[in-house]
């Protein structure tokens, strides 16, 4: 084809194509505003519907609220009414109440006036009665109260006093009787020497010759042994003796074995001194150790400390009026337990109190405390239980015992002290130390009888109640405490009491 019939017809097929296009677009375009528009209609009917539905759920709600309020305001008037005929009830009711007891309250008033008259009318006719009473008695009422009173006191203390003096022998027979069974029981049970051993303070001589060797040149063999040993040795006239003095009687032992050992060795100079005191030291605490052990086994008492079995042992060397400490304080023991087993008191305890009861005396010590003092320091210091402190404490009544067990082991050492051949005291010295105390105390003003009892221990004295008061009393101790301070030597301590009181006795004929 020729070129210029193509050309416009390539153009007439775009421009037709074109307008198709066109039309086709136009066309998609008037169906698609069609849709929109049917879908907005259709959106708007729907939403008016659901706003229709919307409020006419909401006035239904309303509505059911509204109901729900009107219910509750009914019940609440209901409630109301109900409370305000109970309150006009009530009101009622206190309003008869109140009436009710107006009319009581005029009855009360009224039998008051009654009863007042009456009362009034009695106490008349009460007062008539006493006078003629008084008149025909020759006495006032209160003269009569007051006989009838004393007369029914009188009476009565009799009868009482009787029932109680029956009481008290009764009682004092069968305490008595019961004590001695204990006392005599233990005793017969007690199996133990009757002489004890009594420390030798002496050192037997060859001869005479010894005592300068013992000297030595200068005197340097006596200051070497007083040295190492610190006892006192006294060499004076006495044939074939020398005499050892200390107040410690481990050292005074000591020094005896020691000095025995030199005079049958002859070797008598500081070196060989040095060495035999340094050696029989150690003896003499090795046997120290084993009779605080060997009694503590025998008793069958545990857990004692080492301090408290060295003063023990320390014991076998102290003697008291020639009786052996050791020796006396396992008697103690031996007889606070029976004693306790018989009474029903704890047995362990009170063994345990008699054996420690004078370990104070085993107690090495420059102070002023006596050895009840010492050995409850020590006890104490160790852990011991307070029933055996209390032991130690009051057996010299130095105080009063807290515990039955206390009280056993004070008999229990009188016992061990008074029985007989227990110690060595003359009866001479012990009668006029006891005569002494006595003549002291009747010397003063106002003292009618004084009693030495306990050994000599407790001064007892009865004092004129008429003529010594109290505060008078204790002057009267303290006095005597001083002369005894003064004018007697004598062991450990002298309890003073004074007893004041006053006694009637009367007799029924």
């Amino acid at each position: 084809m020729n070129m210029f019939v193509l050309i416009p017809l390539c153009l007439g097929c775009i421009i037709l194509g074109w307008l198709i296009r066109w039309m086709y677009a136009r066309f998609k375009l008037t169906s698609i505003e069609q849709k929109a528009v049917r879908l907005s209609q259709e959106a708007i009917k729907e939403a008016e519907a659901k706003s229709k539905e919307l409020l006419i759920e909401t006035r239904d709600q309303l509505l059911k609220e509204q109901q729900q309020q009107e219910r509750e305001a009914r019940e609440r008037r209901s409630e109301l009414q109900r409370t305000e005929q109970r309150l006009l009830k009530k009101e009622e009711n206190l309003e008869r109440k109140q009436a009710e007891l107006d009319v009581q309250k005029r009855q009360l008033v009224d039998k008051e006036t009654t009863c007042t008259q009456r009362e009034k009318t009695l106490s008349e006719m009460e007062e008539n009665w006493v006078r003629e009473l008084e008149r025909v008695a020759g006495m006032t009422s209160e003269e009569a109260k007051q006989a009838i009173i004393e007369t029914l006191q009188n009476d009565a203390k009799r009868d009482a006093q009787v029932i109680i003096n029956k009481i008290e022998q009764d009682a004092q027979l069968r305490a008595d009787k019961l004590a001695r069974d204990i006392i005599v029981t233990s005793i017969q049970r007690l199996a133990t020497e009757v002489s004890s051993e009594v420390t030798v303070t002496t050192v037997s001589l060859p001869g005479d010759e010894m005592k300068g060797r013992i000297i030595g040149r200068e005197g340097r063999n006596i200051r070497t042994l007083e040295t190492l040993t610190g006892v006192d040795v006294i060499i004076d006239d006495t044939p074939e003796a020398v005499v050892i003095s200390c107040f410690d009687p481990v050292r005074k032992e000591i020094a005896r074995v020691a000095l025995e050992r030199l005079v049958q060795d002859g070797r008598i100079h500081p070196a060989r001194i040095e060495e035999v005191v340094a050696k029989v030291t150690k003896e003499i605490t090795r046997v120290i150790m084993e009779e605080g052990e060997k009694v503590i086994f025998d008793l069958g008492i545990h857990n004692i400390s080492q301090e408290m079995v060295r003063a023990l042992g320390r014991l076998h060397f102290r003697t008291s009026y020639g009786q052996n400490v050791l020796n006396h304080s396992k008697e103690v023991a031996v007889l606070a337990g029976m004693i306790a087993a018989e009474v029903g008191a704890d047995r362990d305890i009170a063994r345990r109190g008699g054996l420690l009861h004078d370990i104070g005396k085993g107690i090495e010590s420059d102070g002023d405390a006596n050895h009840a003092e010492m050995g409850a320091d020590l006890a104490k210091r160790l852990g011991e239980d307070p029933r055996v402190i209390n032991s130690i404490l009051s057996h010299h009544n130095d105080i009063e015992p807290s515990c039955i067990e206390s009280v056993i082991v004070q008999i229990a050492d009188a016992i061990s002290a008074a029985r007989p051949g227990a110690r060595r005291e003359t009866l001479d010295n012990y009668i006029k130390r006891l005569e002494s105390l006595e003549q002291i105390a009747e010397s003063f003003t106002g003292v009618d009888k004084a009693y030495a009892i306990q050994a000599g221990r407790e001064l007892r004295i009865l004092v004129n109640n008429d003529s010594v008061t109290d505060d008078g009393a204790k002057d009267i101790a303290k006095g005597i405490a001083g002369r005894i301070e003064a004018e007697l030597r004598y062991p450990g301590r002298i309890k003073v009491t004074i007893i004041r009181e006053m006694r009637v006795v009367e007799y029924a004929r």
